[in-house]
């Protein structure tokens, strides 16, 4: 590619991310999977909330505000390592908890949580009895109940919630991939081959059944990166049947990148719409760079494509809005997404955990 090319720019790191806490998908069973609190957000938010209402409770028997801050800070000393224990035992015992029905869920929540008040009381004790003995196990107790009843609520609430978003997100991905037109003319290049190279015409005619097959097959909860990169491979190749020399592709992948799981159909509707926005109405075509890479325990996948002075048709934005749902789904706040329009380039910037 030409050292002119808006493609050679270094990618931005200006990331945001997300914060909408998700269950990550399993085997299908009779009742939610309430119990996922494997996500740095959902600690997060649990370790936020219980302080909060510690932080409000304290208001109603403590006369100033030094005195606030004191009973405050003792009753923090015991409920952060009793929630730190909940979210952790809730954690480890995802699988059998969410076999169970939902009262029973409510009540080993509940009794998990009086066990974590108790035990970080006891835990504070050690570190200072004159300060803690006069609080005594059973308000810690209690209180670690009710705050599990509480989170095992939201997160009920959540995981009834998530099953419309999720399914939404499912027909939106079928709607924006694999679209008509580009069956068609995939099916008229593959025609235009078979007498002068039936060998090609195989080759783009298998790469078409693989997509499909991934488009309309229930492919499970999540993928390799490296699978995702042969899908786009599959689908660039195609392409490049159509438009020849006026599509330049280039791929810088990060072998150790390969592992990472990310949702299914992520960077196919991604370079799809490159072809669509960068190169299929630009008289001289253009280049698409996909880029991965390991930073520290995440990876970064880039991909940029070159953009004609002049606007492309508008899109209704429904892939990248797409790719954003699912990896909230996903990853929740430990991925991170980008997209921006530069004077001569569009950018896509995904980071997921490795």
């Amino acid at each position: 590619m030409p050292p002119s090319s808006p493609l050679d720019d270094p990618t931005s790191t200006n990331l945001s991310g997300f914060g909408t806490p998700t269950t990550t998908g399993e085997v299908a069973r009779p009742h939610p999977t309430l119990f996922d609190v494997c996500h740095v957000g959902v600690v997060l938010r649990a370790t936020l909330f219980v302080h909060a209402v510690l932080a409000v409770g304290v208001l109603f028997v403590a006369p100033t505000l030094r005195a606030w801050a004191l009973e405050f800070a003792l009753g923090a000393g015991i409920a952060m390592p009793a929630v730190l224990a909940w979210l952790i035992s809730a954690c480890a015992l995802k699988a059998p908890l969410s076999r169970m029905s939902v009262a029973a869920q409510a009540a080993v929540s509940a009794a998990l949580g009086a066990a974590c008040g108790s035990a970080g009381w006891a835990l504070a004790m050690q570190a200072g009895p004159g300060d803690f003995d006069r609080i005594g196990p059973g308000g810690p107790a209690a209180a670690g109940a009710g705050l599990a009843l509480v989170m095992h609520q939201w997160l009920r609430m959540r995981a009834l919630a998530r099953t419309p978003a999720d399914t939404t997100a499912q027909l939106a991905e079928l709607q924006s991939r694999i679209r008509p037109h580009f069956l068609f003319n995939t099916l008229n290049s593959a025609l235009a081959l078979v007498r002068v190279d039936p060998q090609r015409a195989e080759h783009v005619l298998e790469d078409l059944a693989e997509l499909f097959r991934v488009a309309l097959t229930e492919t499970g909860d999540s993928v390799t990166l490296d699978e995702e990169v042969e899908l786009a491979k599959r689908y660039l190749a195609i392409e490049q049947i159509r438009f020849g020399s006026r599509l330049a592709v280039t791929w810088e992948l990060d072998p150790d990148a390969g592992s990472a799981r990310v949702p299914p159909l992520l960077l196919q509707p991604l370079v799809e719409n490159a072809v669509r926005h960068g190169i299929e109405t630009a008289d001289d075509g253009g280049a698409i760079r996909v880029r991965t890479r390991v930073k520290g325990a995440r990876v970064v996948i880039s991909i940029v494509n070159s953009v004609t002075g002049t606007a492309s048709r508008p899109g209704q934005g429904m892939a990248l809005r797409n790719v954003k749902d699912r990896l909230r789904l996903m990853h929740d706040v430990n991925a991170q997404f980008e997209s921006r329009r530069d004077v001569d380039a569009f950018r896509v910037q995904i980071v997921v955990p490795l």
